[in-house]
């Protein structure tokens, strides 16, 4: 596969079309990133996607591309909205999992002093760790308004206010949603994890903005340097995991119902315009929603503990929230015409450029704000999309640094260490709940999100804007 791989240029390298697969594979990477990404066969994986039936153009590969179930992470791909399918695996476990940018007026130098109690009473606000469970107990009717109204119900019930949801893509209410499509066992699983952080790569990080790119944009999103903002990244918990194992057995069945030929059974789908595929739409923009509902909540407590800290009066602002986990019916011109597309993005950010009507008005002039979190112990970024980007990958960018090392290979090197303290001796506080997830967690088990992002910058399908840097962190 690597012997044949063709190089665009620098940043965009291809696998050409072969065997079974309906259109090549489209890898946005540096040249130096290229042995470690075919080290992993996750590419092999892209090549898989390509085989499913109406897929368009390419199957793409982001930098941050790593081996996932079905789909690679890091994986990109849209089908047409009469011919294609829709796949489970292109979407993954984590339902909506996605991350939130808040920004603060404060300074970094007016925390340092309290940060560690800012950090301790984060932990002690907002459940997090394996299967935590949240102080809001729902009842199954209440559980059914989140699925359908996702954000705008914590919003109603108090949680933040309405301009938070203009900043939200698909303003935190994802249409479709059908609970009746979620099966009695995720609503289970769901009702008493709302408002809670979970566990795994999941985390709230308070930072600062150390470095800008583009003033203009930066103003625009009321970013400056050295201020103090806040990343939160969690997604749809037990209930969006349950919607997904539910799906893989009903798309085994459709895929041998529909006689679709998969190279691999993790790959499993259905027509997108079939009974079985609308399930699962139905029922993934119900998690997509409990997602946006979640982390809404999540952002409301953070800043009520900010308001604890250091004054009343207080106020955080979401600057913009993205999913990276999703699929999504969207508009896009092939060859000239527009043309309906189911496009999936699997540990992927849809990256919209200047001018594109889904976003909100302030921010039109730049692009969709992205937002790129990296490893604990390194960086973060924001960049925001590009006209390139909704020519050339559906408007689609990469979501975070990706996974260098399993998990099982990160609690090997750890062993024997205090991930911890090696953090704080960098000047990063982390409360957590469990040492196994800071091994597991580690910053070498992550590329180096510098990297990712150069290619994407390079490939021209976003622009930086801001680094931020971690001071402290809450883990699972």
């Amino acid at each position: 596969m690597k012997e044949h791989l063709v190089h665009i240029n620098n940043f965009v390298h291809e696998i050409p079309a072969s065997g079974k697969m309906r259109v090549p594979v489209r890898l946005i990477a540096s040249t130096d990133m290229l042995p470690t990404i075919f080290n992993d066969k996750a590419p092999e994986q892209a090549c898989n996607v390509a085989w499913l039936p109406g897929i368009v153009r390419y199957s793409y590969a982001m930098p941050d591309i790593h081996w996932g179930y079905g789909f690679p992470i890091g994986g990109v791909a849209a089908f047409d909205i009469e011919t294609g399918v829709v796949s489970p695996g292109g979407v993954g476990y984590d339902i909506n999992c996605g991350v939130r940018l808040l920004r603060t007026d404060l300074k970094r130098s007016e925390i340092e002093k309290k940060l560690e109690m800012l950090m301790r009473t984060l932990f002690n606000h907002i459940p997090s760790g394996v299967g935590s469970t949240g102080s809001i107990k729902l009842e199954a009717r209440d559980l059914k308004q989140v699925l359908v109204k996702g954000a705008r119900w914590a919003v109603e019930q108090g949680y933040g206010s309405e301009k938070d949801l203009d900043k939200i893509e698909e303003h935190g209410e994802m249409a479709g949603a059908d609970p009746q499509q979620v099966s009695e066992h995720a609503h289970k699983r769901g009702r008493p994890q709302l408002g809670t952080l979970g566990s795994g790569n999941h985390f709230i990080e308070v930072g600062f903005v150390q470095e800008i790119y583009d003033a203009r944009a930066a103003a625009k999103l009321g970013l400056f340097l050295n201020q103090v903002s806040v990343i939160i990244h969690t997604g749809s918990r037990g209930l969006g995991h349950q919607v997904c194992d539910d799906s893989i057995r009903m798309m085994l069945r459709a895929s041998e119902k529909y006689g679709i030929d998969l190279p691999d059974r993790q790959l499993c789908c259905a027509p997108i315009q079939s009974p079985e595929g609308q399930a699962y739409l139905a029922a993934m923009a119900a998690a997509v929603n409990f997602a946006f509902c979640n982390r809404q909540m999540i952002a409301h407590w953070t800043g009520q503990a900010f308001k604890e800290i250091f004054s009343s009066t207080l106020e955080l602002a979401t600057v913009y929230e993205v999913a990276h986990n999703i699929a999504k019916i969207e508009s896009h011109t092939i060859d000239g015409k527009l043309r309906r597309l189911c496009v999936h993005r699997k540990g992927a950010t849809r990256a919209f450029g200047p001018g594109h009507p889904d976003l909100p008005a302030e921010y039109r002039e730049f692009g969709q704000p992205v937002l790129i979190p990296g490893d604990m112990g390194r960086c973060s970024y924001v960049l925001v999309g590009t006209q390139a980007a909704q020519e050339q990958t559906f408007g689609s960018t990469c979501h975070g640094a990706g996974r260098l090392l399993s998990r099982t290979q990160a609690i090997k090197i750890a062993k024997g260490r205090n991930i911890q303290k090696e953090l704080r001796n960098q000047g990063v506080i982390v409360a957590a709940s469990s040492s196994g997830t800071l091994a597991e967690e580690m910053p070498e088990a992550y590329k180096n999100v510098t990297q990712v992002v150069d290619a994407v910058v390079g490939a021209d399908i976003s622009r930086r804007v801001a680094k931020l840097v971690p001071l402290g962190v809450v883990k699972g």
